[in-house]
């Protein structure tokens, strides 16, 4: 579907995101659903996929923290990562200032099998983006990058508001560089 924006006003701006969001969820949905299938298929739980893609973003995380974002009491959080741990997928490390605190990392096996399962993602886009011609790649990473802009002025317009989303937006890089001749622009505003 293509979405224009005739007049301009907030009206018509409001119809078209939701428009554009609208082809987005569709394409997340289909991503999402293959990625499932091959969480089955290599035998590992949504919420083990879940935390590996938590510890992915923020690197390491304590327990309590952990248990807080998965809305799980402390036992229950604390029986998901025993699990994990047998498996080899995550690690726990004490603090060495603070004993008490405990912080859970992924291991390299839990990134591979992170990496295993966006593998399917990332084969799709790859070849669907190869489609484009260089013009839409251009135009497209242009795009995206206003649009993680906006986002990221967003979030930063109402800290209250987006407090749990904020911890979210700037996640360890897995980008080795560019891949378009578009120029990013960098979001104001945001801590690096």
């Amino acid at each position: 579907m293509r979405t224009t924006v005739a007049s301009g006003t907030t009206e018509d701006r409001r119809h078209a995101a939701e428009a554009v969001l609208a082809d987005l969820a569709r394409g997340v949905g289909i991503l999402r659903c293959a990625g499932s299938q091959r969480l089955v298929r290599l035998g590992i739980s949504m919420t083990h996929f879940h935390v590996l893609t938590l510890l992915r973003h923020h690197d390491a995380m304590p327990m309590g923290r952990l248990a807080d974002v998965l809305d799980a009491s402390m036992s229950n959080a604390t029986g998901i990562v025993d699990r994990m741990e047998e498996r080899g997928l995550v690690e726990r490390v004490r603090v060495p200032d603070d004993r008490r605190v405990v912080l859970v990392r992924p291991t390299q096996a839990g990134l591979d099998l992170v990496d295993e399962v966006e593998l399917v993602k990332n084969d799709v886009l790859v070849s669907a983006l190869g489609r484009l011609d260089p013009e839409q790649l251009d135009r497209l990473s242009v795009s995206l990058a206003a649009m993680t802009a906006a986002v990221d002025a967003e979030l930063a317009s109402d800290p209250a508001r987006y407090a749990d989303i904020t911890s979210c937006t700037h996640p360890r890089s897995t980008h080795h560089g560019p891949t378009s001749r578009a120029a990013s622009p960098t979001p104001s505003g945001t801590p690096a």
